[in-house]
Order: structure tokens, then C-alpha cells, then sequence
């Protein structure tokens, strides 16, 4: 590649004199070719070494003293809101995890009613609300399990149970359907139980025991 500069020698070896600002013009030209950047890094690359360089500036100055290490600081925080402003853009607000079941009776599945009353009356004293509404209406839908009112299905929802039941006593359906809707707030949601709600499923329960079931007529019109 010939050297640019004021004087240039032609093929003869004759030195030729050049302008300087042609000269410089040339040049420019020369070294825009594009087979020169060919290995030259990307756009992507140049703004990544950049980026670890600055973090690196920055460490180096939070380690040291007085203003240079406050700017480091600052400079620092500064990229890491960023960082992470462009995760949340990305990936959006955390979720809460998963539920891993709807069951009414969780993972530990179903016992007596008596014992869901018991553990419930237990909680309950102990100023335990969230857990004493959950034994309370386990309580209530295996009471009615128990009177084969429901049928024992594993998997059931408090809904399910809920609107099931109410079919069998519907001057209580309406009921049925808030404790249910009360008990998924409480277990699986974020509304905070107190003695209100788990006395009003105590309640529940209680004339749920005294009430007879609507039996559906059979078919035909014979009862």
C-alpha cells in the first residue's frame, strides 16, 4: 500500500509532488475500503466493551476514595436500575408461584369432619384465622361427603362443592357459594382471614347439619 503524504513516487521512481489536502482526501478514501473492517467487531460488540469497560471503570473508583469513588458509585446504581427496568420490560412483574392444587383439602387429603371441626376450633383459639377458615370449610364438605350429600371425589374445588351442594340444599346455595368464594381469598389469594370469616363458615356448617336435602324428582313425576 503506498505511503500518502506530500511527496509520492510514480513508477519511474520520478517524485511527484501532491497537495496535502488531496493527499489527505486519498487516504481517507484508501482506508474506507471495506476489505480493512473486515474483522473489525460489530456494532453489538463495540457497545458491550464498552459497557464492561465502564463497569469496570466503576468498580476500580468505588474502591478508591473521595469523588472518583462516589461518581463510580453513582455511575454504577445508574446502570443497574437500568439493567434491571430492562428485565421487568422483558420478562414482566414477577408472578407468584404456581398453585399446585385447587383441592379443598390440599395435599394432605380428607379425614373425619370431626377432626377438620376439631383442628378448626384448635386454630381458631390460637387467633389462627387463615388456618382455622380453611380446616373450617374442609369441615363443612366433608360433613356433606359423609352424608353422601357429595360424593367423595378427589380433586373436588370448594367451588365445585359449593355449587354441587347447593343443588341439594338451594335455600343454602347462595351461602355455599361465598364460603367458597371466602375460602379460595383466604387459601389461595391474598385476602387476610379474620374471626368474622371463619365464625360465618362455623355457622354455616352448623345449619347445613340441620337442614334435609331437596331431593330431585325421578323420572316419570314419581318422588
Amino acid at each position: 500500500m503506498p505511503i500518502w503524504g506530500e511527496r509520492l513516487l510514480v513508477a519511474g521512481g520520478a517524485p511527484v509532488t501532491v497537495p496535502r489536502d488531496p493527499a489527505r482526501d486519498a487516504a481517507r478514501d484508501e482506508l474506507l475500503d471495506a476489505d480493512y473492517h473486515r474483522h473489525d467487531p460489530s456494532l453489538v460488540q463495540r457497545v458491550l466493551d464498552w459497557l464492561n469497560q465502564q463497569f469496570s471503570d466503576a468498580l476500580n473508583a468505588i474502591s478508591g476514595n473521595g469523588t472518583s469513588g462516589t461518581t463510580g458509585l453513582v455511575f454504577f446504581l445508574v446502570v443497574a436500575v437500568l439493567v434491571a427496568a430492562a428485565l421487568w420490560w422483558r420478562l414482566g412483574a414477577p408472578k407468584r408461584a404456581a398453585r399446585t392444587t385447587l383441592d379443598v383439602y390440599g395435599t394432605t387429603g380428607p379425614r373425619t369432619a370431626a377432626q377438620h371441626r376439631a383442628d378448626a376450633e384448635r386454630h381458631a383459639a390460637a387467633g389462627q384465622w387463615a388456618d382455622a377458615v380453611r380446616e373450617q370449610m374442609r369441615a363443612l364438605v366433608r360433613a356433606l361427603e359423609e352424608r353422601t350429600l357429595l360424593d367423595a371425589r378427589p380433586g373436588r374445588t370448594a367451588d365445585e362443592a359449593a355449587a354441587e351442594a347447593g343443588r341439594a340444599l338451594p335455600e343454602h346455595a347462595a351461602a355455599l357459594a361465598a364460603a367458597a368464594r371466602s375460602f379460595d381469598d383466604i387459601a389461595f389469594g391474598e385476602r387476610t382471614a379474620d374471626q368474622a370469616a371463619y365464625q360465618s363458615l362455623r355457622d354455616l356448617d352448623r345449619a347445613l347439619e340441620r337442614t334435609r336435602p331437596t331431593l330431585d324428582p325421578a323420572p316419570g313425576g314419581a318422588a
